[in-house]
């Protein structure tokens, strides 16, 4: 699936670019020092970084057009076209221009709506029995696929907290979708997949685990739109191919993403604005305050990536081990589902009958106690 021919050039950019990009921090920093990253209530790091790795993604695959055989280009540059509204906004907020997430996805809605004018697919199907007579009505489906796409997009920008968490999530992720194209024999899909591997390989290799560039939102909305309509364009060529399969292989953003919104609803809180009780987040508390001890956020932040990463994988191995399989790949579903819930709630449980790390976890949204903040900074520190 894999070409070294074809994918090398790809990484060797990607890694060359991020390379030129720590080269110039200091005047990417200047540039977006606005932003103020470190004072967000998010925040999951003490030192500056720079948030453009999105740029050598997108050069990467941008460089992967020119790369790829002819008979793949359409849907190459087809993909490119698409991408290059939720790309540009995205880039303006990395660098410091306020762009509020609900123009965001709006960006994240329009690259969608490109991306149907160009390929003339979107989700058709839900494959639950009923559900589907509305999917049978353009309108309905056609304003779905927006819905869905822009979310999936936002859902990785959400995951992008941990050094390599965003980055190996979205790696194995379009590796998944690789896997289940060559089962269907859609090359020129596989191809797509296994560059964003490459591109995206090469910033790994900066953000993990020192963290030394992060996506930010251009790097971030864009993998997952560049996901999510791959997604589709198999979907649409493949009756076979379970919705359920796909909804597996996006298990842990949209998971992540749908808990917050539901878990925020249910508390009577803002669902746009963000906070830290992210699953990562509060595995990384945890890992803080139970087992390494404060101060050591430089460990307890990669290592959070890496009791994660098999958490995410498995659902992605199952969705493409019973990609045709509607019934198993449901009741997976489900139990992956309430497994990310009750281990959630369980450990939130055990954190309220902890003063100390309780006192951390349970913020409102959207601000910090200035107190606990002074503190956890000079923990941090």
């Amino acid at each position: 699936m894999l070409d070294p021919v074809l994918h090398t050039p790809i990484f060797i950019l990607s890694l060359a670019l991020c390379a030129g990009i720590l080269m110039f921090r200091r005047n990417l920093l200047n540039l977006t020092a606005k932003r103020d990253d470190l004072a967000a209530v998010q925040s999951a790091h003490v030192t500056p970084t720079p948030r453009v790795g999105g740029l050598a993604i997108f050069a990467a695959l941008g460089a992967g057009a020119f790369l790829c055989p002819p008979d793949m280009r359409a849907v190459y540059l087809g993909m490119l076209l698409s991408l290059t509204p939720v790309f540009l906004a995205g880039l303006a907020e990395d660098f410091g221009y306020n762009i509020r997430p609900r123009y965001r996805l709006l960006a994240a809605a329009l690259s969608s709506g490109v991306a149907i004018a160009v390929f003339g697919v979107w989700v058709a199907r839900s494959d639950v029995p009923g559900l589907d007579l509305l999917f049978a009505v353009a309108p309905f489906a056609i304003l779905f696929t927006v819905f869905a796409t822009a979310g999936v997009s936002n859902a990785f920008n959400l995951i992008d907290g941990m050094n390599g968490l965003s980055s190996g999530a979205a790696i194995m992720t379009a590796l998944g979708l690789g896997a289940m194209a060559m089962k269907t024999g859609e090359a020129d899909v596989a191809y797509l997949s296994t560059a964003l591997v490459a591109g995206i390989a090469g910033f790994f290799l900066f953000n993990f685990p020192f963290g030394k560039i992060f996506l930010g939102d251009a790097g971030a909305y864009s993998i997952g739109h560049v996901l999510a309509w791959t997604s589709i364009l198999l979907m649409a060529r493949n009756a076979d191919l379970s919705t359920f399969a796909v909804l597996l292989v996006f298990f842990w953003p949209i998971a992540d993403t749908v808990f917050a919104i539901v878990r925020r609803a249910s508390a009577g809180q803002p669902t746009d604005q963000p906070d830290r009780l992210h699953y990562h987040q509060f595995v990384m508390r945890a890992l803080e305050i139970m087992v390494l001890g404060r101060g050591r956020r430089h460990i307890a932040n990669p290592l959070t990536s890496l009791i994660l990463w098999p958490l995410a994988a498995l659902p992605i191995l199952c969705g493409v081990l019973f990609w045709n399989n509607a019934v198993v790949a449901l009741a997976l579903l489900v139990l992956f589902g309430a497994g990310f819930v009750i281990s959630y709630r369980m450990g939130m449980g055990y954190a309220r009958t902890h003063p100390r790390q309780s006192a951390l976890l349970s913020q409102p949204v959207g601000r910090i106690n200035p107190a606990i903040k002074v503190a956890t900074e000079q923990q941090a520190a």
